[in-house]
């Protein structure tokens, strides 16, 4: 260890309090050639506590892929922390000590490795040979419980202390059903894993076992597609895992079957001693809002939206004053070079190309109320049948304009193309302000500054609005409406435009939120504190909306926004790193939902949940703007954001612009099941006087 003067280092301990403690390192080395962490001996000086530092230079930390590495590895060593922690079997895995993800040189801090890895015997004896087999299937079992998929099982992962194995290689990690890519190298990794066919399965982890038991055995690596040629000659060997070298995942056998092969009862006993399923609750009082809401009848208006309905004539309603308005000539508008608006005369215009192209960066003055403040309509907004506004609500400082800048422009990117929606801009002038006030800054890792709050004489205006096109060619203008929060608790006429809204999406923000220790140092940055009460815009903006039954019917997305201040935190974890969907799938987005309820529900209180509790179709959505903390007004790895555009999908579709199985209803409310949609007296009388008959008949 080195002599030079100890370093400060500031961390996150497992529990998710900060520790800050003098550090001393040893010389730094490479963990594998193929791969960016660095390694290095460390000594915690507060209690001399020795431990091993995996880190990202600033160079490395720079690549998103690098960081995402790390992460995995973070993620994965905190989920075991917390399933294994109390159990026998935690020695089976590295123990983390702390984390420190959003540094400009992110680390992970282990208790030091316990062992040496396998690569460095040359031939191991029978009897170790037997023990190290049942730990290792017994480690593949435990992950596998998990839904987890280590790909990473090699010599070099794989270490021995001549008592017990520790698996590490936790970088590699991934769950069971995601797509399969590239990863390792042969003969360790699997056929599949290693060309990166089809969908991850635990039984990639047989393979690799098995080639990493065999290569103990015999000194040397086994071929990479198929069973070793003299499989037969080692008997033990032969006997039990002859199977695991099938070239197909679908043939082998799971890590549970060889563990009750090796070890009878083993497996049983692993799934006793894990921790009880904490979240039944919870999900239980979702499926029951649900029922509640699916049993409650509908008190829609116009669409079925919950907003007034549309007028008739070829007349929209007003985004501003909420008065009907449709396209009038005389009173179009453009502006000049001093961004002044002008009168636009179409007389003199005789192309009809030109004039199409003028048209749609004009805009119409409304005149509808004389007493409303002067404003202007763009004119493509009033041409294409009802416009969809959609409204941003939260509290200052909750993320929402970082939100909504990425959520547009995911959309821009084409985000929308796999749904069969097409998008154009409303109003070019408009959008290239948009993209190059917000987009542009926060791409480039730009904290964007707080919405601007409304003057007393001022009114609600959208920031952006684009023209999506469906699958059948219907185009539809839809328009964002981002305020301040402190223009969301005022009651006066600036919510007014809440009245004709279409759609809403509340935006919560954990630090508020939630009192996990892990925020407790973004609250004392932030200088803020746990709000029990919820926020103070939602119940503003739910008791404005027009009420007509005993749910509002606007459709709605609850988003647990900055979701990178808990990525290693379920259920955050599970979503942030799933992949963006290719279709919408009810049955994901309400698994999704079950699970943010969940966390709301157990962590920060029904408060929390009043948007999900007062409106019949909202779904709950985990979403990141930038995929990590800001420092000193920027975003150290650049703004990655994760999931931004799932909310607005889920909106979408509830409007119908994307079809879903089981249709829009079903996708906030679930499908009821038979029984749940026949009355109990027409139950007894179906099946007579047998009340059991007569409900497994509707079964």
């Amino acid at each position: 260890m080195t002599s030079s003067p100890p370093d400060k280092l500031a961390f996150t301990l497992p529990s998710g309090r900060r520790r800050v403690t003098p550090a001393r390192f040893g010389p730094e080395s490479r963990r594998d050639r193929l791969l960016p962490q660095l390694i290095r001996n460390c000594v915690l000086d507060d209690e001399g506590q020795q431990c091993l530092q995996v880190r990202l230079g600033s160079a490395e930390a720079a690549n998103p892929a690098a960081r995402a590495l790390l992460d995995t590895e973070a993620g994965t060593a905190l989920h075991l922390h917390r399933v294994l922690d109390d159990t026998e079997y935690a020695a089976l895995f590295p123990r983390i000590i702390g984390y420190e993800p959003d540094a400009a040189e992110p680390f992970l801090l282990y208790a030091a490795p316990r062992g040496v890895p396998a690569a460095r015997t040359h031939v191991m004896a029978a009897t170790d040979q037997q023990r190290l087999t049942r730990d290792l299937m017994l480690a593949l079992c435990l992950l596998d419980d998990q839904g987890l998929v280590p790909r990473g099982v090699s010599p070099a992962t794989v270490l021995w202390d001549g008592a017990r194995v520790q698996l590490w290689g936790l970088e590699a990690m991934t769950r069971t059903g995601r797509p399969r890519s590239p990863w390792g190298r042969p003969p360790f990794c699997s056929p599949e894993q290693r060309r990166g066919e089809g969908l991850a399965d635990p039984r990639d982890a047989v393979w690799s076992a098995a080639q990493v038991l065999y290569r103990l055995v015999t000194g040397r690596p086994g071929p990479a597609d198929r069973a070793p040629a003299d499989l037969g000659e080692h008997r033990a060997l032969d006997r039990t895992l002859r199977q695991a070298f099938a070239a197909r995942a679908a043939d082998r056998p799971t890590p549970a079957q060889l563990l009750e092969l090796l070890a009878p009862g083993a497996a049983r006993r692993v799934r006793l001693t894990l921790p009880a399923d904490e979240e039944r609750p919870h999900r239980d009082a979702f499926e029951e809002a649900l029922r509640l809401k699916r049993q409650a009848t509908a008190a829609r208006t116009g669409d079925g939206t919950g907003a007034p309905a549309a007028p008739g004539g070829g007349e929209v309603l007003c985004p501003y004053c909420l008065e009907a308005i449709q396209l009038d000539l005389g009173k179009l508008f453009v502006t000049d070079s001093r961004m002044q608006y002008k009168p636009l005369d179409l007389a003199g215009i005789g192309n009809p190309v030109r004039r199409t192209d003028i048209m749609r960066g004009a805009v119409q003055k409304c005149t509808a109320d004389p007493d409303f403040p002067e404003h202007f309509i763009p004119v493509p907004y009033l041409t294409y049948g009802r416009p969809l506004t959609v409204a941003m609500v939260g509290q200052s400082s909750t993320g929402k304009s970082h939100l909504l800048t990425q959520m547009i422009a995911a959309v821009t990117d084409g985000g929308l193309e796999p749904f069969g929606l097409k998008w154009q801009s409303v109003n070019p002038e408009q959008h290239a302000r948009f993209v190059r006030e917000r987009v542009q800054p926060l791409r480039s890792g730009r904290v964007l500054d707080h919405t601007a709050a409304l003057g007393l004489d001022d009114f609600a205006r959208f920031v952006e609005s684009l023209l999506i096109t469906d699958a059948r060619g219907q185009v539809r203008p839809v328009a964002f409406f981002d305020l301040g929060g402190e223009d969301l608790v005022r009651t006066d006429a600036a919510l007014r435009f809440l009245l004709g809204v279409d759609a809403l999406i509340f935006v919560v923000d954990p630090a508020l939120a939630l009192p996990l220790p892990q925020l407790d140092h973004v609250r004392e940055r932030l200088d803020v504190e746990v709000n029990r009460d919820g926020d103070l815009a939602f119940g503003t903006v739910l008791d404005r909306l027009p009420k007509n039954g005993p749910y509002l019917d606007v459709p709605a997305a609850m988003v647990l926004g900055k979701a990178d201040l808990l990525r290693f935190q379920p259920p955050v974890d599970r979503w942030l790193a799933r992949p963006p969907a290719a279709s919408i799938d009810p049955a994901p987005i309400r698994e999704e939902s079950r699970d943010v309820y969940g966390l709301l529900r157990r962590h920060a209180g029904q408060a929390w949940l009043r948007p999900f509790d007062a409106i019949r179709r909202c779904t709950l959505h985990i979403a990141s703007a930038t995929g990590g903390q800001e420092a000193h007004g920027r975003y150290p790895a650049g703004a990655g954001p994760r999931r931004v555009l799932e909310p607005l999908l889920a909106l979408l579709a509830m409007h119908g612009l994307i079809d879903v199985p089981g249709g829009a209803e079903a996708l906030a409310v679930g499908e009821a099941p038979v029984l749940e949609t026949v009355p109990w007296e027409e139950a007894q009388r179906a099946g007579g006087s047998g009340g059991s008959s007569g409900g497994e008949e509707h079964q």
